[in-house]
């Protein structure tokens, strides 16, 4: 059976970086407008084409994100970029409103369009529409079933390609079709400028007893009433895996490269396992998910691929069991140390894990240099700082990670 493709986030260079070096097979990122991720770094025309070089160079594809709905004053500006990614060698475009793929299919046609999931398709009717409409790929809904994605495989063939969201966070909105942050904030979610008000906390308050809020689900982190829990496809992944999706897609182009790497690497690992027979996979499992509750998260479950979610509404606050502390930038051949780019407060003697696309490694930490002042340091906590440690294990593209701590104090 042919493996998934493992699509990965790509916001910044950095998190682009990221995702190559664990084992992406393709990465998504936008532009600087006509993205649903107006917040996220994304990439002006130069920094496209240098984002789509790097992909290429790894092996990978690069999707550019077009899935804003455009309005008519909009569409000669959303053709011209469109003209302008495919020149920067863009293997695709991921496009939500029916007219702009009919306009890119005429106006720039040899610009490969995959349907987002913006476009809500639940049905093998609508995915054959899209297919005769010259489009290579749908992004399923992601309140599509595990069986239901089975059945409209089998009925499809190979005459379009499927991909389906399989980690990350999800919106209380029909696939993201949220109008709530334009009404509150002013906004748009399908404008790429969502306030994600969703996450707020909220109560009730009853009309003749005003000032008095009666909470919805409350625990001691807050009352989150509309606020879904992450989705996380890890338990399953090996039914998705057999029913023949082609692509396997990571939300998170708002997150860290920490964050990429980690679930990058682990699903890349599943994947891997999972080529090799499904008892490997399942052996695994618990270290698979245990690596993915490294990286900041909310709660999660299976979302709709097994029914209904297991607890909507009841997602709170953030998680983490490991916290990204430096970024390996390569060697330094003066002398002979490691480079790196700091994040977070680490020690010297102290025990920290090594991420490599090869798996972890215990390493221990050496006194700090800084590269800035060349003084040596038992610790340093200053973001952004580039230092130099004793690490020869360590290649550029690796993250170190430790301990999570309160850097108030």
């Amino acid at each position: 059976m042919k493996i998934p493709e493992l699509l990965c986030p790509a916001g910044s260079m950095e998190a682009l970086d990221a995702a190559l070096h664990f084992g992406a097979d393709a990465v998504y990122g936008g532009m600087k407008r006509f993205g649903l991720r107006a917040f996220a770094g994304n990439f002006d025309l130069p920094e496209l084409r240098e984002a789509v070089r790097r992909a290429h160079t790894a092996g990978a594809r690069f999707y550019v994100t077009m899935n804003v709905y455009p309005f008519d004053d909009e569409l000669e500006a959303y053709v011209q970029s469109a003209r302008e990614a495919e020149k920067a060698g863009v293997d695709a475009a991921i496009v939500s409103d029916p007219g702009a793929m009919v306009l890119l299919r005429r106006e720039v046609p040899g610009l490969r369009i995959h349907v987002s999931t913006q476009t809500s398709t639940v049905n093998t009717p609508a995915a054959e529409m899209y297919r005769d409409m010259g489009c290579e790929r749908v992004i399923l809904a992601r309140e599509v079933s595990l069986e239901r994605i089975r059945r409209m495989r089998q009925a499809l063939g190979d005459s379009i390609q499927l991909e389906t969201f399989v980690h990350g966070a999800s919106c209380m909105a029909y696939s993201g079709r949220c109008l709530l942050s334009a009404y509150l904030t002013g906004r748009s979610g399908n404008r790429g400028e969502c306030a994600q008000p969703c996450r707020w906390q909220y109560a009730v308050m009853e009309e003749k007893r005003p000032g008095e809020y009666y909470p919805v689900a409350e625990d001691e982190r807050g009352t989150y009433l509309f606020s879904a829990r992450d989705l996380c496809l890890m338990p399953i992944l090996a039914d998705l895996y057999e029913a023949g999706v082609s692509s396997l897609k990571i939300e998170g182009r708002m997150k860290s490269e920490y964050y990429v790497a980690v679930v990058t690497g682990a699903y890349r690992r599943a994947l891997n396992l999972l080529a090799e027979d499904r008892e490997a996979f399942e052996k695994e499992l618990p270290e698979l998910l245990r690596e993915l509750r490294n990286a900041s998260h909310r709660d999660s479950d299976t979302g709709f691929l097994l029914g209904n979610p297991e607890t909507p509404g009841e997602a709170e606050g953030f998680h983490q069991e490991r916290e990204y502390a430096a970024r390996v930038l390569g060697r330094d051949e003066a002398s002979g140390k490691t480079r790196l780019v700091l994040k977070n407060r680490f020690f010297a003697g102290e025990t920290l894990e090594l991420m490599t696309p090869n798996g972890i490694r215990l390493v221990t930490a050496s006194p700090i240099l800084r590269e800035k002042t060349g003084e040596t340091v038992e610790t340093l906590g200053i973001a952004g700082e580039t230092i130099l440690m004793d690490l020869p294990e360590a290649q550029a593209g690796d993250f170190l990670r430790g301990p999570v701590r309160n850097h108030r104090k």
